[in-house]
């Protein structure tokens, strides 16, 4: 069953899904600021576009590109800023 996510007013939508590796979503954010919360360990993979993200513990901010990826420990808030429509896939373990 594929379900539908709606965040921030709608400036970030994303579908999830289960495949044989386990659940993930796979979104479009919009230009702007965001604060994201964790329930579960996140690979975040930047399929098209750019996040400039702030890490839970890290004081600077760093920029990932298309085909890059990061990675966040399971109950953790972290930051991201994209200046354009950018889309992600993101794997829950």
């Amino acid at each position: 069953m594929i379900s539908t996510n709606e965040y921030f007013g709608g400036n970030v939508k994303s579908l999830g899904y289960t495949s044989s590796t386990g659940k993930s979503t796979i979104g479009v954010m919009e230009a702007g600021e965001y604060e994201f919360g964790t329930s579960t360990h996140e690979t975040m993979i930047v399929v098209e576009g750019a996040m400039t993200v702030k890490l839970p513990g890290d004081s600077k901010w760093t920029t990932y590109k298309t085909g890059e990826s990061y990675q966040i420990d399971a109950n953790k808030k972290f930051l991201v800023k994209v200046s354009g429509q950018t889309s992600y896939l993101c794997q829950y373990k």
